[in-house]
């Protein structure tokens, strides 16, 4: 199914389907016995409850079953809890400041990643992991340098500042970060091609699906698999050659987690669906659900390795 075809075959007909609610995600605390060896962060970035909602309905209707996020709440397999977010400069907040108060624990003006209003810079959420031993990485569908997983791991006034964010991952010397973003890396970076100075610290580069599929443990991960944003899943389904190069971020993220679930002192990971917000931000609703799906999908493969490996903490 295309955009031209969604509202008019699928969505329209699903809508007979009942909404999920507050009172519908109510779950019952689970008590556990031990401390999380992995940390798993799931973001969807842009999400509203009116997006969970019309993805859960699409998938009802065409594939026949609810969202993996939605059936957490159903089967009581998840606790529910809020975060406050909000932007310390307005009263709508940015994904700088929304990803700060989650990674660096401070209310920050928006535009702004880990830099207080008086100057104070947070410690990032993942460099404390990496300073404990852990290993540590980003996954995203939009550039790895963009605010969200920036959020987790850097400190930088101006979240545009993207080239710089790149060099400053370079330092930081995570063990995987996969995503799109390569003109803030490659060639076309204003300040020079960061590539050859990952190359020489032992990453290895992927720049696509295959040589992604390909990696192994013994080497951190810098994978760019488009110049900015990646395709919008709704796109890439409908392109052969996409479907071929372009790794989903399902894909991403369990090769993520198979490059490091080995590590005796665990691993950190965030998974942000970025794609969501930016087809919210541009009104396309087939983008929105698609990619909304796509996250979805993610998630399942996430917790369904939680589950297995039983030592996993995942946070949506």
């Amino acid at each position: 199914m295309n955009r031209r075809s969604l509202l008019r075959g699928g969505l329209l007909a699903g809508l007979g389907l009942p909404f999920v609610g507050i009172q519908d995600v109510a779950a019952f605390p689970i008590v556990g016995r031990k401390k999380a060896k992995n940390i798993i962060m799931m973001v969807s970035d842009g999400m509203s409850i009116g997006t969970l909602n019309m993805a859960d309905l699409y998938s009802n209707r065409i594939f026949g079953k609810s969202s993996k996020w939605l059936g957490l709440y159903r089967d009581n397999k998840a606790v529910r809890a809020l975060m406050d977010t909000a932007s310390a400069s307005s009263m709508v907040t940015d994904s700088a400041a929304a990803s700060s108060s989650w990674g660096g624990g401070m209310r920050v003006r928006n535009g702004s990643l880990n830099v207080g209003m008086n100057g104070e810079k947070p410690q990032p959420i993942l460099q404390k992991f990496k300073e404990k031993g852990k290993k540590v990485g980003c996954v995203t569908t939009v550039p790895i340098t963009h605010a969200t997983p920036a959020g987790f791991c850097v400190n930088i006034d101006n979240r545009g500042g993207q080239d710089v964010i790149a060099e400053m991952y370079l330092g930081l010397k995570f063990d995987v970060m996969m995503g799109g973003g390569h003109k803030y890396f490659g060639e076309k970076r204003t300040g020079g091609n960061l590539i050859p100075k990952y190359l020489t610290q032992g990453y290895k580069v992927a720049e696509n699906r295959t040589e992604m599929l390909a990696l192994d443990q013994s080497k951190p991960v810098l994978g760019l698999f488009a110049e900015d944003g990646m395709p919008y899943e709704i796109d890439r389904l409908h392109d052969q050659e996409l479907i071929k190069s372009t790794p989903t971020l399902a894909e991403m993220t369990m090769k993520a987690i198979e490059l490091m679930k080995d590590h005796k002192d665990g691993f950190a990971l965030q998974v942000e669906g970025g794609k969501v917000d930016w087809a919210a931000h541009s009104n396309d609703l087939s983008g929105l659900i698609f990619d909304q799906l796509a996250f979805d999908e993610a998630v399942g493969k996430v917790i369904e390795f939680a589950e297995k490996d039983g030592e996993t903490l995942v946070i949506i």
